[in-house]
C-alpha cells in the first residue's frame, strides 16, 4: 500500500513539473505572438486539469491574440469560477470587452481587479480607456494619472492622459504630457502629429509646423499629417504651402473628401474661384451628403457671379440642414443680388428669427418693413 502512494505521488509530482514546463513554454510562444501556438500547448494542459487557472488564464490570452475574444472571455470567466479574486483573469477579460465595445462591464470588471489589487497598474490604465470611451473624461483623467503615479513610466501612459487633457480643452497641460512621452520615446512619429495638433489649438502655428515636419520626416505615408501641416501652414498665411501639402494628401488618400473641400477653402482665400468650386465638386463626389461642401461651392459660385449655381447649392445644403441660419443669410444676400428682393428677404427674416445678428442688419440695409 505504501509503495503505491508513493508511485502515485511521484506521477503526480511529474505531471505538475510537466504541466508547469508547458505553462512557460506557452508563455514564451504568446511573447512570440505565436498565439496559435500557445493555444495548443494550453489545451493539451487543460485536458489534462481543467481547472487550472493558470493555463486559463494563459489560453485566454492566447485567444485574445488571435481576436477570438469570446473566446477568451469564456476562459477568463472559467478561472474567475476556480478563484474571484484573480486579478489578472478580470483585468484581461476586461481588455476582451473593450475590443467588444462593451465598456460598462468592462468598468465593472476592473473595479473588481483593482479592489484586490489596488496598485495593478495596468487595471487603471484599461480603466481609463473604457471611461474614455464612454465620454467619462474626469474618471479617464484619474485613472490614467493613477497608472502614472503607480508606474512604472511610458509613453503610452503621458500619450493616454494628455489625449484626455486636450478632449478637456486643456491643451497646454496636455502638451506638457506629451513632450514628457517624446522625452521617453523620440521616434513615435504620431505623438509628434498629436503634440502639433494641441500646438495648433493654442495658435502656436510656428511649433504645430515643426512637429508636422517631424512626424512627416519620420512617416511620410500619412495624409493626415499633411493634412495637418496645411491646416496650420493656411492659418500661417502661408497658403502656397497648404496647397502643396492639400495636393500630397491628396496622392496619398484620393478618396477622402474633407481634404478636397479644404484644399477648395485655400483656393477661394487666394481667389482661384474656379480650382475652389472643382474641388468642392470632387468632394461633392464623394460625399453628396455634406452641406458644408454645398455652402462652400456656393461662396466660389457667387464670387463668379454665378448666381443661379450659388441659389441651387444653398438650396441644397438647406434640404440637408434646415437648421443652420447661415446658410439661409447667404441664400437671402445671393437673391437679393439677383434682384429677387422678396423671397431673399424672407429668407434673411428666417435667418434672423434662427439668430442670425448678421441677418438682423441685412434686413435693415436691404428690406422694407411693413
Amino acid at each position: 500500500m505504501k509503495l503505491i502512494w508513493i508511485t502515485l505521488l511521484v506521477f503526480v509530482n511529474v505531471f505538475i513539473s510537466n504541466a508547469q514546463d508547458a505553462l512557460e513554454a506557452a508563455k514564451k510562444k504568446i511573447a512570440a505572438s505565436d498565439f496559435k501556438g500557445a493555444k495548443a500547448d494550453l489545451t493539451k494542459v487543460l485536458d489534462g486539469n481543467i481547472r487550472n487557472k493558470s493555463a486559463l488564464v494563459l489560453r485566454g490570452v492566447s485567444r485574445m491574440g488571435l481576436d477570438d475574444y469570446y473566446g477568451a472571455i469564456a476562459d477568463f470567466t472559467y478561472a474567475l469560477e476556480i478563484d474571484s479574486t484573480l486579478s489578472e483573469a478580470l483585468n484581461y477579460r476586461a481588455e476582451s470587452k473593450i475590443a467588444l465595445m462593451d465598456d460598462e462591464s468592462a468598468i465593472s470588471d476592473l473595479d473588481r481587479a483593482i479592489k484586490f489589487n489596488p496598485k495593478f497598474t495596468d487595471a487603471y490604465t484599461n480603466r481609463g480607456l473604457a471611461k474614455y470611451y464612454i465620454d467619462d473624461l474626469e474618471g479617464a483623467y484619474f485613472d490614467f494619472s493613477k497608472a502614472l503615479e503607480l508606474g512604472p513610466l511610458d509613453a503610452d501612459k503621458y500619450y493616454n492622459r494628455g489625449t484626455v487633457k486636450a478632449e478637456l480643452g486643456e491643451f497646454i497641460s496636455a502638451i506638457d504630457d506629451y513632450s514628457k512621452a517624446l522625452e521617453i520615446d523620440k521616434e513615435d512619429f504620431d505623438l509628434y502629429n498629436i503634440r502639433g495638433v494641441a500646438y495648433y489649438n493654442v495658435e502656436s502655428y510656428d511649433k504645430a509646423i515643426a512637429d508636422y515636419d517631424q512626424a512627416i520626416k519620420l512617416d511620410q505615408k500619412d495624409a493626415v499629417k499633411f493634412e495637418n501641416r496645411a491646416l496650420a501652414k493656411a492659418a500661417s498665411q502661408d497658403f502656397k504651402g497648404a496647397l502643396e501639402d492639400y495636393t500630397k494628401a491628396i496622392e496619398l488618400d484620393p478618396d477622402d473628401p474633407d481634404t478636397y473641400n479644404l484644399r477648395g477653402v485655400v483656393k477661394h482665400n487666394t481667389q482661384d474661384f474656379a480650382g475652389a468650386i472643382a474641388d468642392y465638386t470632387k468632394a461633392l463626389d464623394l460625399d453628396e451628403t455634406n452641406p458644408v461642401y454645398y455652402d462652400n461651392r456656393a461662396l466660389s459660385k457667387a464670387e463668379k457671379d454665378d448666381y443661379q449655381g450659388a441659389l441651387e447649392d444653398y438650396s441644397a445644403s438647406i434640404d440637408l440642414d434646415p437648421g443652420d441660419p447661415e446658410t439661409y443669410l447667404q441664400r437671402g444676400l445671393v437673391k437679393l443680388l439677383m434682384n429677387n428682393n422678396y423671397d431673399g428677404c424672407l429668407d434673411l427674416k428666417r435667418a434672423e428669427e434662427m439668430g442670425s445678428v448678421e441677418a438682423k442688419a441685412a434686413i435693415k440695409k436691404s428690406c422694407k418693413s411693413k
